[in-house]
């Protein structure tokens, strides 16, 4: 991949630590003045400072406050809230990160609970809210849905599910690790979409290519109690002011170019749809077929390590990145099957539909390859 003349996929870059130093020092005279002092413990006169600042204007709450991981951040968010609420039982979904992807930290950890409103591969409806059977003092809403997907509800949905949970004596906490490319699906400003929930998760390097780093939006009186539980969790680190400068440059940098980055999301998985049924590959799915941010799934019948084989040579021999790992799903599924994730951004923005779809037919012939024979319709 790090030698191919051309890559699609967005995501972390495959490169050195020199030259991420190099790249971030060419960066970073443009995102914050470094003839000031360095920070330490994140002190609002800093770095860190700045960051959460820009932070709280750009998703228009009160206060943001800075965290080395979001997992650390969600269980701060939502250990408040049992806290304030009196209830430790939290409403999530099953296909969330925090399910997923946390070792289950909220409940071993910090002592919290969750139930689901649905199994289904979407957020929850407002019906659904409705419908559970027993209290809850906090909803969490994953925006987009990762491992679903990256799907999101409308806005109309979006916002029934609130007054439901606010019907329930709930609040409302959005696991907005990527929520700053949901605009664009929503058709509001980020202020408006962060303005639903009491408090706000969103990552500093999941679309903004920063180096690592969360932060916790929400008032003022929020975020103070936040940071007293970060501090409690170890989350008070002595110098982070590198990955602050990462993240604004990447404020600065990627956050204005997400629209564009959705908008050819489109036309990407499009391609991707039109040439895998050129090939009359015998299954696959592209998901959503219409991506509700710049990030979507595409699903093969064939085994990961066949699939990621055929990827390898494609870049070797070719020098094109068509894909990045394929994995197997997390969640249940048919044997046999894999997926991988899209990311379009930056290094696919030169990449026409064409472009795409000769790169699928040729990715396939190298599927052919590795599987040792004629494939469908004929592709060797």
């Amino acid at each position: 991949m790090r030698g191919s003349s051309r890559v699609l996929p967005g995501g972390v870059p495959v490169e050195t630590v020199h030259e991420r130093l190099t790249r971030l020092v060419a960066d970073a005279p443009g995102a914050y003045d470094l003839d000031d002092w360095i920070d330490l413990y994140g002190n609002d006169d800093g770095v860190v400072g700045e960051l959460e600042r820009r932070t709280a204007e750009a998703l228009g709450t009160q206060a943001a406050a800075f965290f080395p991981t979001g997992t650390m951040a969600q269980q701060v968010a939502l250990r408040c809230w049992a806290g304030r609420t009196g209830n430790a039982t939290v409403a999530g979904h099953p296909l969330s990160h925090m399910e997923v992807h946390e070792r289950d930290a909220y409940a071993v950890v910090s002592g919290l609970r969750m139930v689901h409103p649905t199994s289904a591969p979407r957020l929850p409806t407002a019906e659904e809210i409705y419908d559970l059977q027993e209290p809850f003092g906090t909803l969490a809403l994953e925006l987009p849905l990762r491992d679903a997907g990256f799907t999101l509800p409308t806005w109309d949905e979006l916002t029934a599910v609130v007054t439901a949970a606010r019907d329930r004596d709930a609040v409302v906490h959005f696991d907005g690790a990527r929520l700053w490319e949901c605009g664009p699906h929503f058709g509001r400003p980020l202020p408006e979409i962060a303005g639903l929930a009491d408090s706000v998760y969103v990552s500093y390097y999941k679309s903004l290519d920063g180096i690592s780093g969360a932060a916790l939006a929400g008032t003022e009186d929020f975020v103070a109690e936040a940071r007293a539980w970060r501090h409690r969790y170890g989350g008070q680190l002595f110098q982070q002011w590198p990955v602050a400068l990462a993240a604004l440059a990447g404020l600065d940098r990627e956050l204005p170019r997400l629209p564009e980055y959705v908008a050819h999301a489109e036309v990407v998985a499009r391609a991707l749809h039109e040439g895998l049924a050129e090939a009359a590959v015998p299954w696959f799915r592209v998901h959503p077929e219409v991506p509700h941010t710049h990030q979507f799934q595409v699903w093969l019948p064939y085994l990961p390590n066949v699939l990621n084989e055929a990827a390898v040579r494609q870049a070797e021999e070719t020098r094109t990145t068509l894909f990045r790992t394929w994995f197997e799903p997390s969640s249940a599924g048919p044997p046999g099957v894999a997926l991988t994730e899209v990311t379009v951004a930056a290094s696919a923005m030169d990449w026409t539909a064409g472009d795409v779809r000769t790169a699928v037919a040729e990715f396939l012939r190298y599927v052919a390859l590795v599987r040792g024979g004629v494939g469908w319709g004929g592709v060797r």
